[in-house]
């Protein structure tokens, strides 16, 4: 019996464990579902004869170190914070670890005494970070094995509500961290290479410099650039590419929209609110505009992002219900961000029956015999329910296949990695073809400078 020991049974775990269960006899496997709530663990298992459910608090060392003696790999599905304590002890046991999260500097500085104990620590293997790498390096790979010279990459993914559970005129709702969403570009200006030069984008241009895609099947998509295009341009192979960037999915029109809350100060998390226990959405708005003897909040908020009253922009704002003098935002010295994100909660939660979708598009621009030509890959994936959402599904599957990879060795390369490699890649990517999560490929007319 292999033991697989999974800290973490949130809702990016239900996928991955039920990918497990179902191979656990095939593969004789026995999990250890291990979280803070016994409750929420039990549950993950459905009563399976080959899960036991365990409640785990990391700070206890002893029982931490414990379960991960009897495990023979690690899957953590914690916040990415937590998983070094976790590393740390899979080294010490000499077990192999499997994460979602990207490489931080503390897991990177394992590497070396990961490969002296002959240990695979495999990070970034969920969606993004995760199944963006297996998928671009696929192709990048098959372009350079033919003799193509890369000379442009882009790369864009994004959560978003799938078209029948599309009901609201933002065309969003929050799939996953809806924290991520509201500080979705700050920390800094967006950094990307474009023809050769680089190029920024600060926070308050983000949201309108936009690019646009169209997805067979499912429409028109926008996209804004992420905070560091060129993070991974190295690891990809692209330094001489004269075009690296990637980049946030979303409807047409929503990041347009969503700089109005920019504007207004509104995503802003440095600072606390006074009294925000007690403020009403009306007051909150109204602290952000200048005051006027008798204007209403609507004519000063209209006049501050110069709407007119028939503009989609202020219909998005009405539908959000921020005018609502009755509703209390009810936390306590809160940030105008968390406020925010209390306020968009009311309308953007998925509600019962709502699917969500993840969509991935890249394009990749080289040159081959003297021509330049273009492959675009686009996939869409459509969750089933609301346990096994598409982010459940494109963030669990590949850690879960992933991890039986390496216990039977397929996956074998030791060190802390992420999935850039064939060995890694190839059987991932076609194991999740299976599930849905399928790359469409198209030869295109060459669309760079």
């Amino acid at each position: 019996m292999r033991n697989i020991l999974i800290v973490g049974a949130g809702r990016s775990a239900s996928s991955l464990i039920k990918y497990l269960l179902e191979k656990s006899d095939l593969e004789n496997l026995h999990l250890t579902i291990a979280d803070l709530s016994l409750e929420l663990a039990q549950k993950k298992t459905n009563k399976h004869p080959n899960a036991t459910a365990i409640a785990l608090d990391l700070h206890d060392v002893d029982r931490r170190r414990e379960e991960i003696a009897k495990a023979d790999i690690v899957i953590s599905m914690l916040p990415a914070f937590l998983h070094i304590e976790l590393a740390k002890d899979c080294l010490t046991y000499r077990k192999h670890l499997v994460t979602a999260s990207y490489i931080s500097p503390e897991m990177a500085a394992l590497d070396e005494e990961v490969k002296k104990n002959g240990l695979v620590f495999m990070n970034e293997i969920g969606l993004d970070p995760g199944i963006d790498h297996m998928s671009a390096m696929k192709i990048l790979d098959e372009i350079r094995a033919k003799g193509g010279k890369i000379i442009l990459f882009e790369s864009f993914c994004g959560g978003l509500v799938a078209p029948e559970s599309d009901d609201n005129l933002w065309n969003y709702k929050f799939t996953w961290n809806p924290r991520n969403v509201v500080l979705a570009g700050q920390g800094g200006a967006a950094k990307f290479i474009q023809e050769g030069q680089y190029k920024y984008i600060p926070y308050n241009k983000l949201f309108r410099r936009t690019e646009f895609m169209e997805i067979e099947g499912y429409g028109r998509f926008e996209g804004y650039a992420n905070r560091d295009s060129l993070k991974y341009r190295s690891v990809y192979g692209l330094d001489d590419a004269l075009t690296v960037f990637r980049g946030t999915i979303r409807r047409v029109g929503y990041s347009k929209a969503w700089n109005m809350f920019v504007e207004l100060g509104l995503t802003d998390d440095s600072y606390t609110i006074d009294n925000s226990e007690q403020m009403s959405y009306r007051e909150f708005i109204n602290s952000y505009l200048p005051y006027h003897p008798s204007d209403s909040v609507e004519i000063k908020l209209r006049l501050a992002l110069n709407l007119d009253q028939d503009d989609i922009m202020w219909d998005k704002l009405m539908e959000l219900d921020i005018f609502n003098p009755d509703k209390i935002i009810g936390l306590k010295k809160a940030t105008p961000a968390q406020i925010l994100e209390k306020i968009l909660s009311d309308s953007w939660d998925l509600k019962e029956h709502d699917k969500d979708m993840i969509v991935m598009y890249h394009k990749f621009g080289y040159e081959l015999d003297g021509v330049r030509k273009e492959i675009d890959s686009k996939m869409v994936c459509i969750g089933d329910d609301q346990t096994y959402t598409a982010m459940a599904k494109t963030v669990g599957l590949p850690v879960a296949i992933a991890a039986i990879k390496i216990l039977k060795g397929i996956i074998s390369t030791p060190g802390v990695q992420m999935p850039i490699e064939k060995e890694v890649y190839e059987p991932i990517l076609q194991e999740l073809e299976h599930y849905g999560i399928v790359f469409h490929e198209k030869e295109v007319p060459y669309t760079g400078y």
